[in-house]
């Protein structure tokens, strides 16, 4: 262990205080362990989400060995067992032995492949190396995005926006004392609505006019999103979404469309009105924070397509 670099040691997290004594299984994704996604990993609305059992089986047919760890016969034939609400990968002997009978340990691995698998799914949907440790909020993310974030327990969801635990509401309670509050999912749920969603329409009437008049794009969402952004001049809180002006864009009694936007503090959205020419000398070019701005976009998701 010691030989291939440095090692991480580190005190027992929470999560991993129900488990028993003892060697801890092997794992890839240390979110597959965690007792309280369970329920999201089982939930069909997910497994549809990351392609369906049929994806499943193809993700686990990348091995050719047997699930089920035991030092008898194997047969070198594999095949897929679907156990539960998940698929496990046999050989054709302990496929003939174990197809009919109710087991605690099948029930495990076929819930554990289900976890590896959407994990493994978010990972390549991210498109991170494959040693990348998925995180709770990448896991949550990924979800919103495919629109079954509704399936995330209460606990985990709680955890990604760092909220604490609730008081549990006893028999000795008064109603006067007990708290309405908004659940956490429903909370990132609401968040991912943000997202901007492009529809793209490659034969539009104006394309097909010889002299179409022009429309000005308007997104108030994304505007505000670009707000709360760091100001591209100094990196300070911003203050405005900027509209692009000169290089064509904002002339006299116009306005660039919403697109063109960059964040800015007020002191330098001022200073860009009063001289533009001097604050690209000093800031750099509005073009290039445009595709910065543009970049982070729709590198983070916050403008899609296809969304329904």
């Amino acid at each position: 262990m010691f030989t291939a670099g440095r090692v991480l040691i580190s005190n027992e997290p929470d999560y991993m205080k129900v488990l028993p004594l003892g060697r801890l299984a092997d794992t890839a994704q240390q979110l597959a362990v965690d007792p309280m996604l369970k329920a999201f990993f089982t939930d069909s609305r997910v497994i549809d989400a990351a392609g369906g059992l049929t994806t499943l089986e193809a993700w686990l047919m990348r091995a050719d060995t047997c699930q089920w760890a035991t030092t008898d016969y194997h047969n070198p034939n594999m095949t897929m067992l679907r156990y539960g609400k998940g698929v496990v990968r046999l050989c054709w002997h302990h496929d003939h032995t174990l197809r009919d009978m109710a087991l605690d340990k099948m029930e495990h691995i076929a819930t554990r492949n289900l976890a590896d698998w959407i994990l493994d799914t978010a990972r390549m949907a991210f498109m991170f190396s494959e040693d990348h440790q998925i995180t709770l909020p990448e896991l949550c993310w990924w979800a919103a995005q495919n629109e079954v974030i509704a399936a995330m327990p209460e606990g985990p969801a709680r955890r990604v926006l760092k909220w604490p635990t609730p008081e549990p509401i006893t028999s000795v309670m008064r109603e006067s004392d007990i708290r309405p509050s908004v659940s956490a999912t429903s909370v990132i749920e609401e968040t991912a609505k943000q997202v901007l969603a492009l529809k793209l329409d490659p034969e539009s009437p104006e394309s097909l006019m010889l002299r179409p008049k022009r429309r000005r794009w308007v997104n108030e969402p994304y505007t505000r999103w670009v707000k709360s952004q760091p100001c591209e001049g100094c990196g300070n809180r911003a203050d405005d979404p900027h509209h692009i002006i000169g290089y064509g864009q904002g002339g006299m009694g116009t306005k660039a469309h919403d697109l063109f936007v960059i964040a800015l503090c007020r002191r330098c959205h001022d200073e860009l009105h009063r001289d533009m020419h001097a604050f690209e000398e000093k800031h750099g070019s509005q073009l290039l924070m445009l595709v910065r701005t543009i970049d982070k976009a729709l590198a983070i998701g916050v403008i899609a397509t296809g969304k329904k």
